[in-house]
């Protein structure tokens, strides 16, 4: 492994992926459900940016400025591309945390994001961090934190060092990343066959094992196979960041902002027993088994007042971003997935079918003959909001704004989803962040594009793109038998064309 990756894997790049706990929006929807004063959001920094997708696309969408950097010169290189592409106010680097963060000509920032960072980097980088959060957040900014914690770990960390100590000492680097890992989640599945007393104390961990096989080669790389992997308990990471003198604010996970919907009466009674903040996000995550947490911090939190948080609840916008039919009830935190009530949830969605901003005032005032209380609908915004079925909405002036630039992202992302399908999400700058758009919709997009515009049209180009690259459709888990790709590109293409279509018109994901 090269010097300069100090440790992190960099011969395989990292997913594709676009993180909403980072559109700014989104802060500002969770610091007012938890009664706090949100910053402007002028100029954000995301560290280590990966591939760039997410920081490009809330670049393009929120209008704002953002910086970044990520150590990997090749995923910077792709990251530069995509700004280029959009023009939006991004400015994207591969300097190393301590380069970038040591540069005099950076910006105090409103927003400073850690996605999938804080667990898999060395003490001496985290120390480095700190020092740059406390010297470049903004009084009154805010802190995106991801990282992997206990007790969610505490059966699979284990695991993850018998793999990597396989991975390292029986495995030959000439054989390739994805293949070493394919070796070494082989020799762990093997033992674990075996039924060694681990698994009878640890009976979910097969399981895990049969989840962690099937999954990405390059997410499992980054994941599991780094030289530093720390899971982190709440009250560790909060000493760490103490230096940098900035509070928790409240988790970027929205459902875990409602304890009753996650834990039982009893264990809600509980935690209103604990007198310590860290303590009692803690028991908390012991309560919902945390693997993953996500959270705010904010450098000097302040309180709004009842009455102004109450006016700017009901002046905040929010979007269907899917059809009605579609809507999943169900939300999950951690190792849970709780369902929602439907009855009243239903009346949110029927309030927002068509697709335009609505304010959570005139969804009050919609939801009121379905019997909903203004309480029962916040809440009911707010849960579905944490399925990012339906996402916060930005003002009409900084949206229109924006259109441009996410144009211009979208049409270079679907060009290159004909030649891969790596990138599943495009910009609205109605939303100010992502839709996820999966591969076959974006290459209905690119014929549309190229002037084919019937169903018959569009199949048959999909048909020959999939013929030339050797792809096959999927019904279900399964590639779909070779005489019923048309059929199923045909169904595919008319229900695009009926219902998915509009919904990406009306988000301004395209023209």
């Amino acid at each position: 492994m090269s010097d300069w990756s100090a440790g992190y894997v960099s011969d395989i790049g990292y997913t594709y992926g676009v993180y909403p706990e980072l559109n700014p929006l989104r802060v500002r929807l969770a610091f007012l459900n938890a009664g706090l004063v949100f910053p402007d959001n002028a100029c954000s920094c995301e560290l280590g940016f990966g591939q760039g997708v997410s920081v490009n696309v809330h670049a393009a969408a929120s209008g704002s400025e953002w910086h970044g950097t990520d150590f990997n010169p090749a995923q910077a290189g792709f990251a530069r591309e995509l700004a280029a592409a959009s023009g939006a106010n991004a400015h994207l680097t591969d300097e190393s945390f301590h380069r970038f963060c040591a540069r005099a000509d950076l910006p105090d920032f409103d927003f400073i994001c850690l996605h999938g960072v804080w667990s898999w980097i060395s003490d001496d980088n985290r120390r480095v961090l700190v020092d740059f959060i406390g010297r470049k957040l903004k009084v009154g900014g805010v802190l995106y934190v991801s990282y992997n914690t206990q007790p969610g770990w505490a059966a699979l960390a284990p695991v993850r060092e018998l793999m990597t100590r396989h991975y390292a000492s029986m495995t030959v680097p000439s054989a390739g990343t994805g293949e070493r890992i394919g070796q070494s989640l082989d020799f762990a599945g093997r033992l674990l066959a075996t039924n060694p007393g681990f698994v009878q104390a640890n009976p979910m961990v097969p399981a895990r094992m049969e989840l962690l096989k099937a999954a990405d080669r390059s997410y499992l790389a980054h994941e599991y196979f780094n030289r530093d992997w720390h899971p982190m308990s709440f009250p560790m990471l909060a000493e760490w960041l103490e230096p940098a003198k900035v509070d928790f604010a409240c988790p970027a996970t929205y459902v875990e902002h409602i304890d009753t919907v996650l834990v039982t009466p009893e264990q809600a009674q509980f935690l209103k027993t604990v007198g310590d903040p860290a303590l009692k996000q803690l028991a908390f995550d012991f309560m919902i088994n945390q693997q993953f947490r996500r959270d705010y911090w904010v450098r000097g939190a302040r309180r709004l007042g009842t009455l102004e948080r109450a006016r700017l609840l009901r002046e905040q916008r929010v979007v269907l971003v899917i059809s009605p039919d579609d809507v999943v009830y169900t939300v999950k935190a951690g190792q849970i997935e709780v369902g929602l009530n439907e009855a009243k949830h239903r009346p949110v969605i029927e309030a927002l079918a068509d697709h335009r901003p609505h304010t959570i005032g005139e969804l009050e005032t919609a939801c009121a003959g379905a019997g909903l209380t203004a309480f029962q609908t916040l809440q009911a915004v707010f849960l579905l909001a944490g399925t990012q079925q339906v996402q916060p909405a930005q003002d009409a002036a900084p949206a229109e704004g924006a259109k441009a630039a996410c144009f211009r992202l979208n049409e270079h992302l679907i060009g290159l989803a004909e030649h891969g399908g790596d990138i599943s999400y495009l910009a609205s700058p109605v939303t100010g962040g992502g839709i996820p758009v999966p591969r076959i919709h974006q290459l209905f997009l690119l014929g549309l594009m190229r002037g084919h515009r019937s169903i018959g049209e569009l199949v048959a180009f999909v048909m020959a793109l999939a013929g030339r690259q050797n792809v096959r459709l999927h019904q279900g888990d399964q590639p779909a038998p070779p005489g019923e790709q048309a059929a199923l590109l045909e169904r595919h293409a008319t229900d695009f064309l009926q219902r998915r279509m509009a919904v990406l018109q009306a988000l301004a994901v395209i023209p």
